[in-house]
């Protein structure tokens, strides 16, 4: 795929999730948190402040991050008994987009980056917004809204040859028979 990046400029206000805030851990306010992060370590570092979704559940400022069985326990400034992260439960908790590091390979994306860019055809046939990216062990799938349809085609170079950030367009090369199925 040949890729380019969107500038900083585009990301202004911009916010990405990096988390949800599950269950209480004890009674003292520790939290699971379900990371959606490769860098739950940078992520939810101390001192680390996050929106939320909601947001009048938030800010949260990261106070402590630890690994427990397996899963990551969040304690958050302010938050210091079991009723009061049960009362965050489901807290989406976000980050600017900004924040994000650089991706160094042209050919890898952010899914919230590839999210609505305009998809046309290598001949030029327009199709519709990317919806979603979805992610099987056979590899990530653009979910296209053609006409109101749900189109997925495979996210790999022969059928996403041109993914444009900066100009929000992805061309794809689909396979002979794709909308007839």
């Amino acid at each position: 795929m040949n890729g380019s990046a969107a500038s900083d400029d585009s990301l202004e206000g911009q916010v990405v999730a990096v988390g949800r805030v599950g269950k209480a851990h004890g009674i003292r306010g520790d939290a699971f948190v379900e990371p959606w992060t490769d860098a739950p370590d940078e992520r939810f570092s101390v001192g680390v402040r996050l929106s939320t979704q909601p947001a009048d559940r938030g800010p949260l400022t990261v106070e402590s991050a630890r690994q427990h069985s397996g899963k990551l326990v969040v304690h958050f400034v302010g938050v210091d008994d079991r009723n009061a992260v049960e009362s965050l439960r489901g807290t989406v908790l976000l980050v600017p987009a900004s924040a994000r590091p650089p991706i160094e390979d042209p050919d890898e994306f952010y899914d919230t980056d590839l999210i609505g860019l305009n998809v046309r055809t290598v001949t030029g046939q327009a199709w519709g917004p990317v919806t979603d990216v979805l992610h099987s062990p056979a590899g990530s799938l653009l979910a296209i809204d053609v006409a109101g349809r749900e189109v997925l085609v495979p996210f790999r170079a022969e059928f996403v040859p041109t993914v444009d950030l900066a100009a929000g367009i992805a061309e794809v090369d689909p396979p002979d028979g794709l909308l007839e199925l």
